[in-house]
This record gives structure tokens, C-alpha cells and sequence, in this order.
């Protein structure tokens, strides 16, 4: 990924940080032909040197089958993004309005080594994990024992497992940190006044990495 110095982001604990915020990623490998499937991963930050993704698709999705194990792997990760306009810049008057548009997002890129796990064992400790922290969120206690048990047994049959190896992780926040106090002043404001709880997501994210 293209990262500028001041957009660059390398503390592993950030990163992890913003995987965990923003579990739901593209999964993108090579083996025969691109191939990519969007799902939701767990971060076990502790295991492995820069922590281990795991999750699992539907066994009717041919990627487990185009990928022998284990293989490179891509996984990408998106936050917060938004189009920033040049007339917010109190700068447009004083640069005879040579200020142009531009788009403001994080993105992390995880690198590691892929396999599918075709393990009941696996799934289940996954799967406990992986409804723990979103149910729990959603200030529910659904468990996966709250089912039948042969109704989940037959569940795990339709999916397979999914485990990523971080290798390397890359972080971009391109958050207007190469505009001036003034700019970035404005480019807040006019995020936080849109309406846009998206925007206001953003416009966080910009007052906070001011440098």
C-alpha cells in the first residue's frame, strides 16, 4: 500500500486496536486467480509474533478450495472515510483557489499466511469467540450453547475454518495531516456540521491526528 511518512501509522498496539474496532475485512489471495470473501475476523493479538485472524466462510464458497494451505494472504481493513471538500480551506483564498478535493479514510493491510481448518473443534472455539465479543456488544447473552446442540453440530458442517498468521501489518490514516492548523481546523468543522454521523466519525479521527 502507498503510505506518505505523515500518513503512516507502525505501533502494532494502534493497529490492532483499529482491527478489533473494525473486524469486518476483504480476504484476498492469489493461488488460482484473485480471489476475495468479506467477513468478519477475531484478532488473537497474543498468538503468533503480530497476532493471528481467524474466522470461517461457508463451505459452498469455492475460495477454501482455490487456496492450498498454507499460502500468502491479503486482509484488508477499512475505517472511517470520507470526501473533504478544497472549500472548507481557509487556505482556497490565500492559494488564488489552487486547492483541489480530496478523500479522507484509515485503511490497515494485514500480510500473513492463510489455511483453511476443516475441524469441528476449531469452529466451535471460534465461533464461541467471534459471538462472544459482537453479542456481547449488542448487550445480549446469546451463546452458541443457547441452540440445539445437534442443530449447531449440523451448522459447523456448513462452514469451514479460517486462520491468517500476521506476518507484517501496514497502516494508513490520510486524515488531512498535510494541510495547515487553519485547514484542518476547517476541514473539522465542516465535517462535524454536515449532519453525517459518518463525517462526524472522520472529523474524530482528523482532530485527533493532528501532528
Amino acid at each position: 500500500m502507498y503510505i506518505p511518512r505523515s500518513y503512516t501509522e507502525t505501533e502494532t498496539g494502534v493497529l490492532h486496536e483499529f482491527i478489533t474496532a473494525n473486524p469486518f475485512a476483504a480476504l484476498i489471495t492469489a493461488n488460482d486467480g484473485l480471489f476475495a470473501t468479506h467477513l468478519p475476523l477475531v484478532l488473537r493479538p497474543d498468538v503468533g509474533t503480530l497476532g493471528t485472524l481467524e474466522g470461517h466462510v461457508a463451505r459452498a464458497n469455492e475460495h477454501h478450495k482455490r487456496v492450498t494451505s498454507p499460502s500468502d494472504a491479503l486482509v484488508i481493513f477499512s475505517g472511517p472515510h470520507a470526501h473533504v471538500t478544497p472549500t472548507w480551506y481557509p487556505s482556497k483564498q490565500e492559494e488564488s483557489g489552487k486547492v483541489v478535493p480530496t478523500w479522507n479514510y484509515v485503511a490497515v493491510h494485514a500480510y500473513g499466511t492463510v489455511r483453511f481448518v476443516d475441524d469441528p473443534d476449531f469452529l466451535r472455539a471460534h465461533l464461541a469467540r467471534l459471538t462472544e465479543t459482537h453479542e456481547t456488544a449488542r448487550g445480549s447473552e446469546w451463546t452458541t450453547n443457547d441452540p440445539p446442540a445437534e442443530f449447531v453440530t449440523q451448522q459447523l458442517r456448513a462452514i469451514v475454518g479460517v486462520e491468517i498468521a500476521i506476518t507484517r501489518l501496514e497502516g494508513k490514516w490520510k486524515m488531512s495531516q498535510n494541510r495547515s492548523e487553519a485547514d484542518i481546523d476547517g476541514v473539522v468543522a465542516g465535517l462535524r456540521d454536515s449532519g453525517n454521523v459518518h463525517d462526524a466519525a472522520v472529523a474524530d479521527v482528523v482532530a485527533g491526528r493532528r501532528r
